[in-house]
């Protein structure tokens, strides 16, 4: 692994290279904060690809490709002298000191709850007037179930024990259940998202990552789907004309396929 002395080296050469890139390269010179923005949301899921691949060369290759949008942030908030790379390090720099009281002052904890319900505790001495600020409005429907849940279980707002969680989504699917046979379908959807919320909060008493689970089971589906495609090429037969006892077999054959 590389030194200290390595380490800030290269982050200078990257700092060196982005003063180069906005001051020579038109596509460079002429990006916003705006235009970014979008790249950076591709570029941060495709280090999600990567982290769930276990490929960890891409990893590598992803976090720089984060890293590049953050100096890059830092550089056009420079030339509007809001702020600059020291800035965004110093600030994050203080917030984690402010936020480990129990690495940096006297505050005694025992486990790593405790520094949860502390971090959102101190979040509202600082200002915030609710727990849920922290929480992005644009983050996808699942994602964000999980951190609101995260949040008010950090002050205390949560069950005591799994079996009650998995007593709420039997009740919510019975629920569901109802409305399905009342065919009000605007009560069917409502009732769908209470059962995929309490899903959700099931995961994380399991300590399971709902997003990770649900991802796998799409790469799961996908190697199994894509081999299905591949044996009904081989027998130059369109998956259309197939009956779908003829695709399960193949089905059965691809989930006994190594993982």
């Amino acid at each position: 692994m590389n030194s200290r002395q390595d380490q800030l080296k290269a982050f200078d050469r990257l700092l060196t290279i982005m003063d180069e890139l906005r001051a020579q390269c038109p596509w460079d010179k002429k990006q916003t904060m705006e235009t970014l923005r979008h790249l950076t949301i591709e570029e941060t899921y495709e280090l999600g690809d990567a982290i769930l691949d276990k490929d960890l060369e891409e990893v590598k290759k992803e976090l720089g490709d984060v890293l590049l949008h953050i100096v890059f942030y830092s550089k056009i908030g420079s030339e509007t002298k809001n702020f600059d790379i020291a800035d965004v390090c110093n600030s994050i720099c203080e917030k984690l000191i402010s936020r480990h009281p129990h690495i940096y002052s006297d505050v005694k904890v025992e486990n790593e709850e405790d520094v949860k319900r502390n971090w959102e505790n101190l979040k509202l001495k600082e200002g915030k007037t609710s727990v849920l600020e922290g929480v992005p409005k644009s983050l996808p429907a699942l994602v964000k179930a999980n951190r609101i849940q995260e949040k008010v279980a950090g002050v205390g707002f949560d069950w005591e024990k799994p079996e009650q969680v998995w007593e709420k989504v039997q009740e919510e699917l019975n629920e569901l259940n109802a409305e399905i046979k009342s065919g009000n379908t605007d009560n069917i959807e409502s009732e769908f998202g209470d059962v995929l919320f309490s899903m959700v909060n099931y995961a994380r008493f399991l300590d399971v990552n709902p997003e990770n689970a649900l991802e796998r089971t799409n790469k799961k589906f996908s190697k199994r789907f894509q081999y299905l495609e591949e044996k009904a090429k081989a027998l130059n037969k369109p998956l259309k004309d197939m009956t779908l006892a003829q695709m399960d077999v193949f089905w059965e054959e691809a989930k006994r396929l190594p993982k």
